[in-house]
């Protein structure tokens, strides 16, 4: 049975973003970083400071990954830049899909082992348009093709599990993965079925006991799994789309997600003003640091 909590957290970042996405800590510096996709913005909020500042970008970005201190790993719909933190330049690193002008960047997230995990998807959300990619030290791998809209790249502490989804399929995915080198070495299989339940699986991740965060797109709520596939809490959000969760905070004891106001009319907008902002569950967790980018 799933425990259902309502929400007791809190709004971190009013600023209300179209598609909020990608969100991302950086324990080095106390700095929460995210994407507002279609409105071609970085975001960063410093927990320390409060002081927020948004990047203006040209193009659309979904994904950071840091490298080190200077620099970090950002996906585009153009393709893997590297951005420079002090001046926000951004230097080309590689290509995804040169020949698919018609798709972006969305989810992903980096594996323990340093490689980046990246899916595509069609600007118009078009049928198994997109794929997920493999990066690592520059070079970049096919590794799951003909994916609608990809989300919930997330792994295990330990590097040998990797999940995902195609969120018009609704189906949680799990394979195993290579600790060393972030490649699948065997054949995804289905962890959840969700296909007949409200809302979408959107972006995921997985805390230091192996549990499983989502978010759920549509139904206003973030859902841990056990490593087994079984749904054993449910948290409301006051924002119908939550996107993507994240760990912050010093001891990486604290969950944020951000959120989204995209498709939404005035009247579903005016009774949720938290749409498109960056709220945090205010529960204790027991998470762990996206790992860096080893470039």
């Amino acid at each position: 049975m799933t425990d259902i909590y309502e929400f007791e957290g809190k709004t971190l970042c009013n600023t209300n973003s179209v598609l909020g996405e990608g969100p991302t800590y950086d324990p080095d510096s106390n700095t929460v970083w995210w994407f507002n996709i279609l409105g071609k913005e970085l975001h960063e909020l410093n927990l320390s400071t409060g002081e927020k500042k948004v990047h203006p970008l040209p193009v659309m970005a979904s994904v950071l990954a840091r490298i080190d201190a200077g620099r970090q790993l950002i996906a585009t719909e153009e393709g893997l830049f590297v951005r420079d933190v002090a001046s926000g330049n951004l230097t080309f690193y590689a290509a995804l899909e040169n020949d698919r002008p018609e798709n972006r960047s969305n989810d992903g997230r980096t594996h323990p082992s340093g490689a980046l995990w990246i899916g595509t998807m069609s600007k118009r959300a078009e049928n198994q348009a997109g794929a997920i990619y493999h990066v690592a030290s520059g070079k970049v791998t096919k590794i799951f093709n003909g994916i609608s809209i990809p989300n919930s790249i997330c792994f295990s502490p330990d590097g040998t599990i990797g999940y995902f989804t195609d969120s018009r399929i609704n189906r949680l995915m799990r394979v195993m993965v290579d600790p060393q080198t972030g490649l699948p070495s065997g054949e995804p299989i289905v962890l959840v079925d969700s296909m007949d339940d409200p809302g979408d699986i959107d972006g995921s991740v997985v805390d230091a006991d192996g549990y499983l965060w989502n978010a759920r797109w549509g139904a206003g709520v973030v859902d841990r799994y056990s490593p087994d596939g079984l749904r054993i809490s449910r948290y409301k959000v006051p924002a119908v789309q939550p996107s993507c969760p994240a760990f912050i905070g010093v001891n990486a004891d604290r969950l944020a997600v951000t959120t989204a106001w995209e498709g939404l009319d005035e009247d579903a907008r005016s009774a949720q003003p938290s749409a498109g902002a960056l709220l945090e569950l205010g529960i204790d967790v027991k998470g762990v640091f996206d790992p860096v980018y080893v470039i």
